[in-house]
C-alpha cells in the first residue's frame, strides 16, 4: 500500500474516532470501540511515516491529501 494512502486512511480513522469517543464519554460509557479504532488509525499513520523515506511533516498533509484524492478519485 502506497504510504500516502495510508497516511491518510489512517488520518480518517483517528479522526471519526472522535465523535464516538465524546458520545461513549457522555453516555456514561467506557469508549472501547472508539478507543480501538483511534489506536488502529495511530497505528496506520505510524506506519506511513515509518514507510515513507524521511517520514511527513503536518503542513504537508493537505498537499498529500490532494494527490492521494487525485490519484484515487480520478
Amino acid at each position: 500500500m502506497d504510504a500516502e494512502l495510508l497516511l491518510i486512511i489512517g488520518c480518517v480513522v483517528a479522526f471519526l474516532s472522535l465523535p464516538a469517543m465524546v458520545s461513549a464519554y457522555g453516555a456514561g460509557r467506557p469508549p472501547r470501540a472508539a478507543a480501538v479504532t483511534a489506536v488502529i488509525g495511530g497505528a496506520m499513520i505510524v506506519a506511513a511515516t515509518v514507510i515513507h523515506p524521511g517520514g511527513f511533516r503536518l503542513n504537508e498533509l493537505p498537499e498529500i491529501a490532494a494527490r492521494v484524492m487525485d490519484r484515487y478519485v480520478n
